[in-house]
């Protein structure tokens, strides 16, 4: 097969999985959603947009990460990985892979999370459909490459949040300037940036972690 060809078949074995199975998608809606309503209700009336647009990125920051420390359970349950890894295949055709099974479940999300934002808190403009979008791509290149290193450790459901929160708070940064500033160019180059760096770096290391 091709090198496209080898992620396109590990997304669709990702996505294949969540359909029989049910169990990320559903989790991430429910906390999500669930996330919104107690902001709705705790916040005061007259909170700002940049607190309530900061209370989004956080419910979806830590949506992602429940769906991240799920991403190689049925490869580490089933040892998958380890016959992935050896099979004829370029290694970061696995990250690819994953990557994209990630966006997919994190797009998921947010299709339910963002109409559930409009309706408690303010409309949904493009500057935040477009910084999600761009976080979403952040959010899975460096969250992959995290949690293929914390699936090896024993405390792995605690080893992926102290790696991935501090790497991720520019995306929180850059989502919130990009939803709740006059200018949202400059935070979309941002979060643009950042996208592309970590994506190179993450897809490059990726062999090295998998084989350590």
């Amino acid at each position: 097969m091709t090198y496209l060809g080898d992620v396109f078949a590990l997304a669709r074995k990702d996505l294949l999985l969540e359909l029989r199975s049910r169990d990320t998608v559903p989790a991430m809606l429910l906390f999500v959603v669930s996330t919104l309503v107690v902001f709705h209700f705790a916040l005061p009336s007259e909170a700002s947009a940049t607190a309530e647009t900061g209370l989004l990125w956080v419910a979806l920051l830590f949506t992602a990460l429940l769906g991240l420390v799920r991403a190689f359970v049925a490869e580490r349950e089933e040892r998958v990985l380890d016959g992935l890894v050896l099979a004829p295949c370029d290694r970061s055709a696995i990250w690819l892979g994953k990557v994209i099974g990630v966006v997919a479940f994190l797009v998921a999300a947010e299709v339910v999370a963002l109409p559930a934002y409009a309706l408690f808190f303010r409309p949904v403009g493009w500057e935040l459909v477009a910084a999600v979008a761009l976080a979403d791509l952040g959010l899975a290149a460096v969250g992959t490459l995290l949690a293929a290193m914390a699936a090896a450790g024993r405390a792995r459901e605690l080893l992926l949040p102290v790696l991935f929160l501090p790497l991720v708070i520019p995306i929180v940064v850059g989502g919130v300037g990009a939803s709740a500033t006059d200018d949202p160019g400059r935070y979309l180059a941002f979060l643009g940036l950042y996208d592309a760096v970590f994506a190179i770096l993450s897809w490059a290391s990726f062999e090295y972690v998998v084989t350590e």
